[in-house]
């Protein structure tokens, strides 16, 4: 994640701040950040000074997200700066500094923070109502735009000091910036977190992720990179492993992802045919709430039916309807619990066949691209789909068998010559 600073932001350089959305914010060039399906998704951080005081001010600030599809999920955002000056955080509603800091030189009055780079964090649900604000108090959760629209904001609320302002401004005045991150999934981690595998009722091939799709195993001796579902203790074993460790503790597979994602295309039917999409979580460190999963096939603008998952259309280029956002129904699917016997969602999708279009041959009926939680997974190779029977055979054995043909014939006129 990068951040691009608004003409605004030059109107009040005298208590310049610079922003870093620490959980996902880093230097950037714009080609790294885009998303051609989400092309105008961004976050937005809001500072509105609300009021003036005798050394400084209030501010309200509000961090938005106007992605499509990715969410900030827990542990929460955390959002940092630097003051220009010697200012300090006299209080603070529906957030927290994470460090007081030295404020050993203020005597009775102590300030909330001190410290010049300050960061703060989102307060708890179910704290006191005079602690809060609106849009505050979410554990640093952040719905996406399309999927929770009510719940895609945060706020809080902060008194500055020590701002040099001394009340110069006989009216009041109110001012505002904006800092706007866009997300880069190549700045934000190393590996893939997700990948797909395929399958298909007209051929037995079921077709895994990719090997290494998000590491190796280090070697077959060496457990210490992910966890075998089958070892005794199993329990003991992950809670030793997770505890204060955000990182993912993943089970022992091949492909060595967190989540993968699995199309089958079930059934066919004169005017329709039937998908089931399973989604695996191997994490044993992370229960996904509110994921989402963006899938582009071009026969979205012909789905018929979503059985157990949400759906809306995401047109990024309004001609073009081929990307769907899918979500957990609420109480019933919206969390996928970690790794083990629960830990999986699934739903059919029932699409309208068009018949200038469709087609199971060649890969057709796969998709073009999956997303979970906003990242890229990790497609099997073109050349590895499951082919129809017919295809198949003949686009493996036409070649030997048309040279088959021609020596047996030679073969058979030399004999009679």
């Amino acid at each position: 994640m990068g951040f691009v600073v608004s003409p605004m932001m030059s109107l009040f350089s005298k208590f310049t701040v610079l922003l870093l959305f620490v959980l996902w914010c880093a230097s950037f060039t714009s080609t790294e950040a885009y998303d051609p399906l989400d092309p105008n998704g961004n976050i937005t951080i809001k500072w509105d000074i609300i009021s003036w005081t005798a050394d400084g001010y209030v501010a309200v600030v509000t961090i938005y997200n106007f992605q499509q599809y990715r969410h900030i999920q827990a542990p929460g955002w955390s959002l940092g700066w630097t003051w220009a000056k010697k200012e300090v955080i006299w209080s603070m509603l529906g957030g927290q500094a994470t460090e007081q800091g030295d404020c050993s030189k203020f005597k009775g009055n102590i300030p909330h923070c001190c410290k010049k780079s300050p960061t703060v964090v989102d307060l708890l649900p179910g704290i006191p109502y005079n602690q809060q604000i609106a849009n505050c108090c979410k554990g640093g959760v952040i719905s996406s735009w399309a999927q929770d629209p009510a719940n895609a904001a945060s706020s809080f609320q902060l008194s500055v000091g020590s701002a040099g302002t001394n009340k110069r401004r006989i009216t009041q005045a109110w001012m505002t910036w904006n800092v706007t991150c866009t997300y880069s999934q190549f700045l934000a981690q190393k590996t893939p977190s997700c990948c797909v595998s395929l399958s298909s009722f007209y051929n037995s091939t079921i077709v895994p992720c990719p090997k290494c799709s998000c590491g190796c195993q280090r070697n077959i001796s060496d457990s210490r990179g992910c966890v075998d579902p089958n070892a005794p203790h199993l329990a003991s074993v992950v809670s030793s492993l997770g505890n204060n460790n955000p990182m993912p503790i993943v089970q022992c597979t091949s492909h060595m992802c967190p989540i993968r994602v699995h199309w089958h295309i079930k059934l066919n039917y004169k005017q329709y045919w039937r998908v089931k999409v399973t989604i695996t979580n191997f994490n044993y460190n992370m229960n996904y709430t509110q994921w989402n999963l963006v899938v582009q096939h071009p026969n979205f603008d012909n789905l018929t039916q979503s059985f157990s998952f949400n759906y809306q259309s995401l047109s990024p280029y309004s001609d073009i309807n081929d990307t769907a956002m899918l979500w957990g129904v609420k109480f019933y699917n919206d969390m996928l619990m970690q790794a083990g016997r629960s830990g999986n969602v699934q739903s059919e999708l029932l699409f309208q066949k068009d018949k200038s279009t469709f087609t199971f041959d060649k890969g057709w009926a796969f998709p073009r691209r999956i997303y979970f939680n906003g990242d890229n997974c990790v497609m099997p190779p073109p050349d590895a789909y499951p082919w129809l029977p017919n295809a198949s055979s003949r686009q493996l054995t036409s070649p030997l068998m048309l040279m088959i043909a021609v020596l047996s014939a030679l073969a058979f006129l030399y004999g009679h010559v």
